[in-house]
């Protein structure tokens, strides 16, 4: 019998922080754990552009706190493009639960990191997410206009 690996309905991820150390860890743990990071950038403006730029993203996960503005925008300008969004703060801003999947509050364990992405994974497939990090938020079922791509 052969076992064959699912595909994933996330595979491509936009890292938004301005921590460049934060940045570096996660961008290497993502990369060695099969998904493609499409960019890693430091500022609104840098994520805005690729948002607009690439229509592949499956997940931005966006620090809220970044050196020119808020992710709390770039959340904004993921959701109105139907694309999920994780914020990883330290402080899960009001508007969460409008613009994102979940919250993963700083600093967390990276097996929360994935494990939070696997959460926001399930639910955009219809099933139940396993158990979820106790840092970890995650909101109602994505919108109709977040519906996984295929």
């Amino acid at each position: 019998m052969l076992f064959v690996k699912k595909k994933r309905l996330i595979e491509r991820v936009l890292l938004v922080e301005d921590e460049p150390l934060v940045a570096f860890d996660t961008e290497h743990f993502l990369g060695s754990e099969g998904y493609e990071i499409v960019a890693t950038v430091d500022s609104v403006a840098d994520a805005l552009s690729a948002i607009q730029a690439d229509a592949a993203i499956d997940l931005v996960l966006v620090d809220v706190g970044l050196s020119d503005g808020s992710g709390v925008e770039v959340a904004g300008a993921a959701h109105a493009r139907g694309v999920q969004v994780l914020f990883v703060t330290g402080n899960c801003p009001g508007e969460a639960r409008r613009l994102a999947a979940g919250c993963l509050a700083k600093p967390y364990p990276q097996r929360d990191l994935l494990a939070a992405i696997q959460a926001i994974e399930a639910v955009m497939a219809g099933r139940k997410p396993r158990k979820l990090p106790g840092s970890f938020s995650l909101f109602a079922a994505p919108g109709p206009d977040q519906k996984a791509r295929t």
